[in-house]
């Protein structure tokens, strides 16, 4: 029902900027969230940052201060803007969207096929 796209990864050095975007379609209205989780390499897959609909941001300790999620519901997509990019924050991005439906009432997870983001030293 919801569909994610997500761009703007690549190669950075350390101390860099990164600017990744995931563009939704489908049942847009429906989401009352998104958030951006990561992957290293032999790692599982963490939570980065969430923002609710109308709601304030929150974020994983690491990236408090660095990376900053934002929602543009006129374009309907979602940012995370990151700076002063370390090593550690080599990883797979994956964009996230959870979406109300109404019948049965339930929440559902919607994922997108990952950017690939790699900060050399």
């Amino acid at each position: 029902q919801v569909q994610l796209v997500e761009s703007g990864g690549g190669l950075v050095q350390a101390g860099g900027s990164l600017r990744l975007s995931c563009a939704a379609s489908g049942s847009v209205f429906s989401i009352v969230s998104m958030a951006w989780y990561r992957q290293p390499p032999g790692k599982q897959r963490s939570w980065v940052a969430i923002i609710p609909r109308g709601g304030i941001a929150n974020y994983e300790d690491s990236v408090k201060g660095r990376f900053t999620i934002s929602w543009d519901n006129a374009k309907n997509s979602v940012y995370l803007q990151m700076n002063s990019l370390k090593p550690e924050d080599t990883a797979v991005y994956y964009c996230y969207a959870q979406d109300k439906r109404p019948t049965p009432p339930r929440f559902v997870d919607n994922w997108g096929q990952g950017t690939q983001v790699t900060v050399s030293s």
